[in-house]
Parts: C-alpha cells; structure tokens; sequence
C-alpha cells in the first residue's frame, strides 16, 4: 500500500475520514460543546450533553476493544505515553472554557461553522490555531514550561482503567469496555434520550470517529517505517499545523491533524448544503468581534497547558480513560459557565 499513497498521506486520509464524520455529526446532529453547555445552564435541557456520554461511551468500549484484539497499543497513545500534570488540566481547562465562551465556539465548533460559510468563525479558527502554536514552540512556550513543566515521554498508567484492574483483578481490557458500557447505560437512563434517536446516532458517530482515529494510526504505525505518532482527533495545534501547512507544504510532511482539519471542514460543508443551511455570514460589530478575537487566543493557548481542546481531552483522551479527560472536561464547563454569565448577565467590566 505505501508504494502508492505514503505513511504521511496514509494517516492524513484516517483523519480526513474521522473528520467528515465529526463536521457531519456537527451540522446535521448539531453535536456542540459550548451549545451543550448552553443548553444545560440556560434551557435546562440534557439532551445535547448527553450525546456527549454516548460519544465517551462509544469511543471507551470502541478503544478497548481495538486493544482487547491487539489492533492498539494503548501505551502508544498520545495520553498514555506523557506524563501528566494535573495543575495544568485545571488551569488550561479554565482558560480554554472562558475563552470558548468568549469566542462563542470550541475549535472544533468554529471549524464546523466555517464549513457552513460563516466567515467569523474562519477568524476564530485562524487565531486559535496561532495562538497555539505561539504557547507550543513560540515566544509563550519557555512560560509554560516554566509554569506547568514540559511534558515527558513516560508510561502513564494512572488511568481509571488501570485503577478498576486493580480493584476488581479484570484484565485491563475488560475493565475499559465495562466503564464504557456504565457510561453509556448512565447516559440513556434517560427516557428523553432514549427516545431521541438522532442524539443517539450522531453521539455515536462522534464515539465512532475517535475510534478511527486511533485503529488507523495504529495500523499504519505498526504495518510502516517512518514513526507515525498513535494519535486521535484534536482542534487545537491541528489547526496551527494545517495552517503551516497551507504555507510550507513543499518543505513539510501532511498530518493525521491535518487531514481532520479539512474533513471537519468537508463534512460540514456536505452536512449544511444537506440541511440546506449554508450561507456566507460575516461580522458587523467591532465589539464582538474584539471578544472573538480574544476567545480564540484564550483557547489556543488554554488548549495548548491542558494537552487538548473539548475534543482532545473531552473524546479523545476519554476514550481511553485518562484521568486527565474528566478534570479537563469539568473544567472546560465551568470556565465557558464564567464567560457566558459574563456574557449574557454581567458581572464586571465588558470585554
């Protein structure tokens, strides 16, 4: 195969495939981070949450299973293979909320909305893909360093997976499907949700694009000869990396990042045309857009301590049940909880 479609293309097409699958599930399931949030602070309503617990319970039993059948070596992965600071979880997750709030969209929210024609978000996306880089290896990078420590490369085996083995004596395997089949069978107690199908299904494509990601990177990996990274879907440095490339392909090699990038966009764009919702939008207020402007910053940068956005760490690092995922993830709520009271009640100075 790699006679005729390098490791690098190979890897950038795994996530080109996940992508579509997250921009589909984006425009047509409306799965949302920050409208989830809104959803429960504002309109008291689950069900877009909720399709979270079904994308984590999916990609869970999904990771486990690929590893039960030895097609993923979970110590290769991204979140297993670093250390782990949980200071700079809670601190990034802080940063990353209030600046989603802020920006009124995650990376990958804004992404799927530039997919829809809506030009704003494309600024959005543009700044936070900088700014993270600018905090990853830019003049931001020796203060996170000094700040949180660089992360090492080292077996990390404080995961609720490996926790539950210990308790129970299961295999490790065992213990990640049984997590993931609790998590799922706690989010459809839920009468509402069980008979919302179309949360259900769009939730488990969510689930079902995490998994992809780790089964062909995987493969590649193990099958290739160049060091192919075991890496699931992210919307932080991803997008500062398909924007580099954009500018330096003829120097540079594509990426499984990458390539999610433009499916995002692809599926998006196939998901609104779909629904018949595509149309150019544009910003009129300097004042919002300075807010925007500002978010996407806080959310490169916040994505960037915390090692992951709402998806890197919210989809991806919970699948394979890294204790990072959920102090990230509770963190992410209440910093984008911060930024729409700021928003929409008021307590202090406007931005």
């Amino acid at each position: 195969m790699f006679d005729v479609v390098s490791e690098p293309v190979a890897v950038a097409i795994v996530g080109l495939i996940g992508g579509i699958l997250l921009g589909l599930a984006a425009r047509i399931g409306r799965f949302c981070t920050l409208g989830a949030i809104e959803d429960l602070y504002y309109g008291e309503n689950t069900l877009r949450l909720r399709m979270w617990g079904i994308a984590i319970g999916v990609s869970v039993v999904g990771t486990f299973s690929l590893s039960a059948t030895g097609l993923l070596d979970l110590e290769q992965t991204l979140y297993l293979s670093r250390s782990w600071n949980p200071v700079a979880s809670i601190f990034g997750g802080l940063v990353f909320g209030y600046g989603m709030a802020l920006a009124g969209n995650c990376g990958y929210g804004a992404l799927a909305r530039v997919g829809g024609g809506d030009l704003r978000a494309l600024l959005i996306v543009l700044i936070m893909g900088i700014s993270a880089y600018v905090t990853l290896g830019g003049p931001l990078s020796g203060l996170r360093i000094w700040a949180f420590g660089a992360s090492e490369e080292t077996l990390n085996t404080s995961t609720f997976a490996h926790l539950g083995a210990q308790l129970t004596g299961l295999s490790l395997e065992r213990t990640g499907i049984a997590i993931g089949v609790a998590i799922l069978a706690l989010t459809l107690v839920n009468r509402d949700m069980r008979n919302a199908g179309s949360h259900v299904f769009w939730g488990a494509i969510g689930g079902v694009a995490i998994v992809t990601g780790w089964a062909g990177t995987q493969w590649i990996a193990s099958t290739g000869f160049e060091a192919i990274p075991v890496v699931s879907h992210t919307f932080s440095a991803p997008i500062g990396e398909t924007v580099l490339y954009a500018m330096t392909s003829s120097g540079n090699s594509i990426s499984f990042g990458t390539g999610s990038v433009v499916g995002v966009l692809l599926g998006a764009l196939i998901g609104s045309l779909f629904k018949g919702h595509f149309r150019w939008e544009a910003c009129d207020d300097p004042r919002e857009l300075r807010r925007q402007i500002l978010g996407a910053a806080l959310m490169g940068m916040g994505a960037v301590v915390a090692v992951g956005c709402s998806v890197g760490q919210g989809l991806s690092a919970f699948s394979v049940l890294a204790l990072s995922a959920p102090l990230t993830l509770i963190c992410i709520m209440i910093g984008a909880a911060i930024g729409l009271r700021q928003l929409i009640l008021g307590f202090g100075p406007s931005v």
